[in-house]
């Protein structure tokens, strides 16, 4: 349920209400727009009268809200949610490029990786530390030496970090990560969406394999019923009967998604595709489609990899896809 708070009410009345309402039973969440004040009712809101709600003078009108998601939903917070890292900002119209290898191999690899995308326009540096892989014998990542690396990377260039958690015991070595991610295969691992739910630190949520809209942003409800509303949104792909790319790209998810929700939506093209040659028409399409900034795996040598190379640019191809980017963000914006 939420109520359109009159512009122009006393903030004295509108506390005045919350009050009442947590006697009640219920969380209120207040969003301040421009023109009036939402307030989202979290609980069982078959307590509350609409009627009597509606009748009070600072209301506006009330109504219900019939998708599951309450704090994702836009109609809880019509404004764009926006998330800035020590000014780098990501939705509400600006755009973010986020790239860097699929995982951390050695200290000149992160070094050489970071300086380049940032050279070419790169906002934020990722780089997996810890690596969900299917095959048990496959590179799992340097862990805790990897994000030690991140860390000297963003030192270096004064990138913001992103790397991936996958479960919550990993989660106090990621103290000074700007952002977590939490990865296709973990979507729906419930404990650890609470988790990062209760840390105050922005969180990439990547759509699962087989996730659906609706599956997604229940777990993105999870994070944000936990205090934490600092989420990213991340189409990866997903998985389909087409067996020519890894994945197929949703881009019909990112104008949907727009609607449906006021947190940013990035997309990642090099997961999606699995081919190094899709990566730059389907970053172009992203772009073009409205999302909030790509995700890009680029290594220094992509052949000799010890995850996804197949998947990733160089830095000069890198530097191409980012140039065409800002090219498609000029006829948009």
């Amino acid at each position: 349920m939420i109520a359109i708070i009159k512009a122009g009410t006393p903030q004295s009345q509108i506390d005045n209400l919350v009050h009442w309402l947590e006697h009640q039973g219920i969380k209120p969440y207040l969003s301040a727009g421009d023109y009036y004040t939402v307030l989202g009712l979290v609980g069982d809101t078959s307590k509350i009268d609409m009627d009597l709600l509606a009748s009070l003078e600072i209301v506006q009108s009330v109504k219900r809200v019939t998708e599951p998601f309450k704090r994702v939903s836009r109609d809880f917070q019509p404004k764009d949610t926006v998330i800035d890292l020590a000014g780098t900002k990501i939705g509400g119209g600006s755009f973010c490029i986020i790239a860097g290898p699929c995982s951390v191999e050695t200290h000149e690899q992160i070094i050489g990786v970071a300086k380049a995308v940032k050279a070419a326009g790169a906002n934020i540096l990722r780089g997996g530390a810890f690596k969900p892989r299917t095959s048990p014998y496959d590179f799992q990542g340097l862990g805790a030496l990897g994000i030690e690396m991140l860390l000297e990377a963003k030192k270096e260039t004064g990138l913001p970090i992103i790397t991936e958690a996958m479960n919550i015991n990993q989660l106090p070595l990621f103290e000074d990560v700007d952002i977590i991610q939490i990865g296709a295969r973990n979507m729906q691992n419930f404990d650890l969406l609470k988790e990062v739910g209760k840390l105050r630190k922005p969180v990439l949520l990547k759509r699962g394999l087989c996730g659906t809209i609706k599956e997604w942003l229940m777990s993105a409800e999870y994070i944000m019923s936990e205090g934490n509303e600092q989420v990213i949104l991340c189409e990866r792909g997903i998985r389909t009967y087409e067996t020519y790319t890894r994945n197929t790209l949703d881009l019909s998810a990112i104008p949907l998604l727009k609607n449906l929700t006021h947190l940013p939506v990035v997309v990642d093209p090099s997961h999606a595709t699995g081919q190094a040659r899709l990566v730059k028409p389907m970053s172009l399409a992203a772009t073009a489609a409205g999302a909030d900034g790509i995700m890009i795996e680029v290594h220094n040598d992509p052949p000799h990899a010890l995850c996804d190379g197949a998947q990733s640019l160089t830095p000069e191809q890198f530097a191409d896809v980012a140039a065409r980017v800002r090219k498609i963000r000029e006829v948009i914006a």
